[in-house]
């Protein structure tokens, strides 16, 4: 006999209701989420409102300007004299201008390169690692940090800096807001660690800048020239061309923006803090997850090994989308009304969401309603692909998510490729959001 959750949640005091709800997001999500969508798709909580179907959730995240990410306002530097990253404007002119800014300097047509790079530093890391790594610490989050050194460019620091600076900017936007619970001293320890992680971040950005700066200027002007003048005679002989070294943050400072853009160098400077956020912590956590994921699924990681193996790694790619659909890094995204608003007018579910209210639109759940993927509860890894949040949806879908979606399968196809896989300990979180301790072994 399954859970009755909101007979559970009705009897509770008004205390213990959002607890309860918070305990179920975190312990068995799917059932819970699969009441919810039969028996009460909208839940109204003393700490904030819940949306479980995928059109509420679709129709919320479509209105960015009603359901605004002021929440994270505070987590990414925004006052009165700074705009701080675009993440936190919601369809305003700096969001609009910048990401597209952004998107263009992330040419999918990199995608090849990406792949080599995380193949090649995958790789490497599990060769020297002779058949036993905690791979959560020196894998999942090691390889994401490789990249963004060497296609992001920022570069000439230790990795274990750039690991430290996403940990706590996620822990504090993402796992450190009102509905999280945590206690004033644990909000203000994790504010805290933010802060001064986010002073090293300002500070290392700078240095970075200057220094990216007098390399575009100096070595451009000095070998550009040369280099135009030795691929002629390359051409000749059909050898490949030589190219100046490129990355993300030298090719916005190699750009030319007219001052009506504005895009000065101030805001290169943030996008490239921002391209470091959204990739090291949020990348471990899904590789770790999915490969615990196939792993505790002898079925599935039989099919995930044979797929990993083949030339193609379209079989691969799509098993492990289909796998966080299961094991996402967040069942939810959070939004904050700015104004009143009726969800889901003219049914029986219609609900007036007051200014002010925090709201949980549960992607998770989303991805397991029948009105977007059939036989649900079934792992298909054939699903629309545009029906899966993983990388958001709408304006506040991921600037990186190109980046991403050849990033995450190839780091778990180079594991599945190990023969007879094995976990030597369960997953460990170490009470808190993120995966901390994963030790795997293989021949």
């Amino acid at each position: 006999m399954s859970k009755d959750y909101l007979a559970e949640y009705d009897a509770a005091n008004d205390a213990d209701k959002y607890p309860l709800v918070q305990k179920w997001m975190k312990t068995t999500p799917l059932p819970f989420f699969k009441q919810l969508r039969d028996e009460r798709p909208v839940l109204v909580t003393p700490e904030c409102t819940l949306l479980a179907l995928f059109t509420d959730i679709r129709d919320v995240l479509q209105m960015p300007s009603i359901f605004t990410v002021d929440l994270y306002k505070p987590k990414m530097g925004v006052t009165e004299t700074d705009p701080g990253y675009l993440m936190a404007h919601d369809d305003d002119a700096l969001h609009y201008r910048e990401k597209s800014l952004m998107q263009g300097m992330l040419n999918r047509d990199d995608i090849p390169r990406v792949r080599k790079i995380i193949h090649d530093a995958a790789k490497g890391i599990l060769d020297d690692a002779n058949g036993s790594i905690e791979i959560v610490n020196h894998y999942c989050r090691m390889v994401p940090a490789i990249m963004v050194q060497e296609y992001f460019g920022l570069d000439g620091i230790a990795p274990e800096k750039l690991l430290k600076w996403s940990f706590w900017n996620q822990y504090n936007t993402f796992h450190n807001q009102p509905f999280d619970l945590n206690s004033k001293e644990k909000f203000d320890r994790i504010v805290a660690t933010h802060a001064e992680c986010s002073q090293e971040l300002v500070d290392y950005v700078t240095v970075l800048m200057v220094r990216k700066v007098l390399t575009v200027k100096i070595k451009d002007r000095l070998f550009g020239s040369l280099i135009k003048v030795v691929n002629i005679f390359r051409h000749l002989f059909k050898k490949q061309a030589w190219q100046l070294k490129d990355d993300i943050v030298k090719r916005m400072l190699r750009s030319s923006f007219a001052d009506q853009v504005n895009f000065p160098i101030t805001r290169i400077g943030v996008n490239a803090g921002g391209l470091l956020i959204g990739a090291v912590e949020t990348t471990s956590q899904a590789v770790a997850q999915v490969i615990e994921f196939f792993i505790e699924r002898p079925e599935l990681l039989t099919k995930a090994k044979a797929a990993a193996a083949l030339t193609s790694t379209d079989e691969i790619d799509a098993m492990v989308w289909e796998a966080l659909r299961f094991v996402p890094i967040s069942p939810y995204m959070f939004r904050q009304a700015s104004e009143d608003y009726t969800i889901a007018k003219g049914t029986d579910r219609e609900t007036t969401i007051l200014k002010g209210t925090n709201v949980l639109t549960l992607t998770q759940s989303a991805m397991f309603d029948s009105y977007a993927n059939e036989n649900p509860d079934e792992f298909n890894a054939e699903r629309n692909w545009y029906h899966n949040f993983n990388y958001g949806f709408a304006s506040h879908d991921c600037l990186g998510k190109y980046v991403g979606m050849a990033m995450i399968p190839e780091m778990v196809r180079q594991v599945m490729v190990r023969s007879d896989l094995k976990a030597q300990s369960a997953m460990n979180y170490k009470a808190g959001p993120f995966p901390e301790e994963y030790k795997l072994s293989w021949h």
